[in-house]
């Protein structure tokens, strides 16, 4: 899962001059350096697949920290005993013993499917290309991206003597874009005490360009829940050339419709006030008026009614479920006995998803259909908006891009810190890393990342990591 974009309303009416390259680049040998690794961990298959080996990429990149000189009993190359294929990597900086806790560094190794045949013909997805301005490959922006940046930023660091007021952690995980280990909840599971932190860095965030314009730095701080229930219509059925008013598809269709009509209350949670109040003015018009009051007052229906048309929006506004998958019948010459559906819920952190069942089986119940969950939905607390944390990224996003706004979010969809939340680990999704919100490739067709905005990237995470681990900003 990598950085959602918000919305392309909240982007009309701002576009940022880009700052200098010089101010934002890295020095060259750095750059030359982060490449290197970046080109490595392309080139290696992390799917979840035969061919995928995600040990190989922990065991490359723990190689290049060893080579740098970190001591051997501070990188740790981490592999379930029943998914030798698996593999993750945790690593220790090691800072002053001040007694603040560390800070942790999370990204995923593992990448989804790519097939050659899937791509434009000259680009293989697991070659590391460049051309014309960008880095080709499976995982450029997600997220091995973020990947390269920590392990070349921890070289960095160390080449420059920097010595952090507490220990800088770093994990590379397996199995986030799916499979059956997913590194963090491994290693909350058997290596907590490796991993343990004051809070985590990890994607879900970055920035938002449009015509080449950076717009906001976002941060996400918050994520939906994820829940599936199934909605089942059932009949005694009988013969099609006598068909009757009652039939479970048509209860089911009567139930689906429904559904695409109902609406969840409006419920904002910290993140998604702060989303829309700092918006607003970037958004100006009816939509910026809309966002203002909806904060002021969170009953104003016709302010809801108005951001709700974005999609973007309206996610973040309440819960939302939707129809994914039909099933019905099982003769074409006979009325169906049985017909279910999958609906998708993305529940909100604070709502309760009991709550969600009672209001879908109170709708469906009119058409006599029953509504089940699928599961467990599994808790994602949001995460606070700290001055601590916020206060060094809206400075150091400053300084490198004069006038782009920094925007907290909360995502629509799941990261690997849904594990970390709710094992009381806060996470901030932020990275620098900016992208076109039109042209979003991330696992799609010729994946690509602007060259220098990878590069921009490492210089915002280098700075910002340093002033949250007493380094000041570079």
């Amino acid at each position: 899962m990598k950085r959602l974009v918000t919305t392309t309303a909240a982007v009309a009416a701002v576009l940022v001059a880009p700052a200098l390259r010089a101010q934002t680049m890295p020095p060259e040998e750095y750059q030359a350096l982060a490449r290197s690794i970046f080109s490595e961990l392309i080139r290696i298959n992390t799917t979840n697949t035969e061919r995928g080996d995600n040990t190989a990429a922990a065991t490359a990149l723990a190689r290049r920290l060893l080579d740098a000189g970190f001591a051997e009993e501070d990188v740790h190359v981490l592999v379930p005993a029943d998914a030798p294929r698996k593999g993750n990597l945790v690593a220790v900086y090691r800072g002053r013993e001040t007694g603040r806790e560390p800070i942790l560094l999370l990204a995923h190794i593992d990448v989804v499917e790519a097939l050659p045949e899937d791509w434009s013909p000259d680009i293989d997805p697991f070659e590391f290309i460049e051309r014309d301005g960008f880095y080709y490959g499976r995982g450029v922006t997600d997220d091995k991206d973020e990947a390269a940046i920590h392990v070349a930023n921890f070289i960095r660091w160390k080449r420059e003597g920097f010595v952090p007021d507490r220990d800088i952690i770093v994990a590379l995980t397996a199995d986030e874009e799916g499979g059956p280990r997913n590194g963090v909840e491994y290693l909350l599971e058997e290596h907590r005490d490796l991993i343990d932190a004051e809070y985590a860095l990890n994607e879900g965030g970055g920035g938002m360009e449009k015509n080449g314009r950076k717009i906001s730095n976002n941060v996400q701080a918050s994520e939906k829940k994820f829940l599936n229930f199934t909605f089942t219509g059932s009949n005694p059925g009988g013969h099609s050339s006598l068909p009757v008013k009652k039939n479970a598809i048509y209860d089911l269709a009567g139930a689906l419709r429904a559904l695409q009509e109902h609406e969840f209350p409006v419920m904002l949670n910290e993140v998604t006030e702060a989303f829309f109040s700092r918006s607003a003015d970037l958004v100006g018009g009816e939509m910026g008026d809309a966002m203002r009051r909806v904060v002021a007052n969170p009953g104003d229906r016709a302010a809801a009614a108005t951001l709700s048309v974005e999609p973007g929006y309206n996610s973040r506004l309440r819960t939302t479920c939707v129809a994914t998958l039909l099933e019905g019948g099982h003769a074409s010459n006979a009325l169906p006995q049985l017909a279910t559906a999958n609906v998708n819920c993305r529940i909100l952190p604070d709502h309760d998803p009991d709550d969600v069942l009672r209001g879908l089986q109170a709708m469906a119940a009119r058409y006599d259909v029953t509504v089940e969950a699928a599961g467990e939905a599994r808790p994602s607390p949001p995460s606070p908006l700290t001055d601590e944390v916020l206060g060094p990224i809206e400075r150091i996003t400053e300084q490198m891009w004069p006038g782009v706004r920094v925007l907290p979010v909360m995502s629509t969809g799941a990261t690997d810190g849904l594990y970390l939340r709710r094992s009381g680990i806060p996470v901030y999704g932020v990275s620098g890393l900016f992208g076109d919100m039109d042209d979003v490739r991330a696992h799609g067709q010729d994946e690509r990342i602007r060259v220098q905005n990878f590069y921009e990237g490492m210089e915002f995470l280098y700075r910002l990591v340093k002033a949250l681990s007493g380094g000041g900003i570079a």
